[in-house]
C-alpha cells in the first residue's frame, strides 16, 4: 500500500523564477514547474530505412554530450497543440517532416523533480527536409541508427563517456510491441 504525506502549510512558495522554469517549495518538497509553456514533447521517429533518428547534444546540467530522441519544450512558440509542438521539433532538431503520427502516452519526466508532462509520439513515413541541428545556439548532430543495431550503438556510445537517455528503450518498447 503506497502511503502519502500532504504539506500540512498547504501553501507554495516560489524560490526562484526564470524564463521557462519556476522553483517551488511545498512543506518539505521543493520542486520545479515548467512556466510559460504547455509541458514537453518527445519523437519516436522511424524512416522508410527502419532506422531510429536519435539526437545528440551538450546538456549543461549533465556536463556531457547526451544521447535522446528528438524533443523539446511544447507552447513555447505561442499557441500550439501537443502534435504541432512535436513536428516542429522533429523538423527543427532532425531535419524530418512525417506523413504519419500517432499519439502515444503522456506522463511526468521525473515526478520526484518536476511538474513537468511529456506527450510521446511516434512518427513514421519521413521525408529529410533539411539537415536539422537545431535553432540559435542548438549545436544538435543527428544520428540515423538501423533498429537492428541500436542496443549496441547506444552501449558504444555509453563507452565513449556520452550520457544516454532511458526514455529511448522505451521508444524502443512501443516500436517492437
Amino acid at each position: 500500500m503506497l502511503h502519502h504525506q500532504l504539506s500540512n502549510s498547504g501553501s507554495v512558495e516560489t524560490m526562484s523564477k526564470g524564463k521557462f522554469l519556476e522553483l517551488l517549495k511545498e512543506g518539505r518538497w521543493e520542486y520545479v514547474q515548467r512556466v510559460n509553456a504547455n509541458g514537453a514533447v518527445m519523437i519516436i521517429a522511424v524512416t522508410p530505412e527502419d532506422e531510429l533518428l536519435l539526437v545528440e547534444e551538450y546538456r549543461v546540467p549533465l556536463h556531457a554530450y547526451t544521447i535522446g530522441l528528438p524533443a523539446g519544450i511544447s507552447g513555447d512558440e505561442g499557441e500550439e497543440s501537443a502534435l504541432e509542438s512535436a513536428q516542429r521539433e522533429l523538423l527543427e532538431e532532425a531535419g524530418y517532416s512525417a506523413a504519419e503520427w500517432t499519439y502515444l502516452l503522456t506522463g511526468p519526466s521525473s515526478p520526484g523533480l518536476t511538474t513537468e508532462m511529456v506527450s510521446f509520439f511516434l512518427a513514421r513515413k519521413l521525408t529529410k527536409v533539411t539537415e536539422g541541428g537545431g535553432v540559435e545556439a542548438e549545436d544538435i548532430r543527428v544520428h540515423r541508427v538501423p533498429l537492428a543495431e541500436v542496443e549496441a550503438w547506444l552501449a558504444t556510445q555509453m563507452l565513449e563517456g556520452k550520457v544516454v537517455d532511458p526514455k529511448i528503450y522505451m521508444g524502443l518498447y512501443f516500436l517492437l510491441r
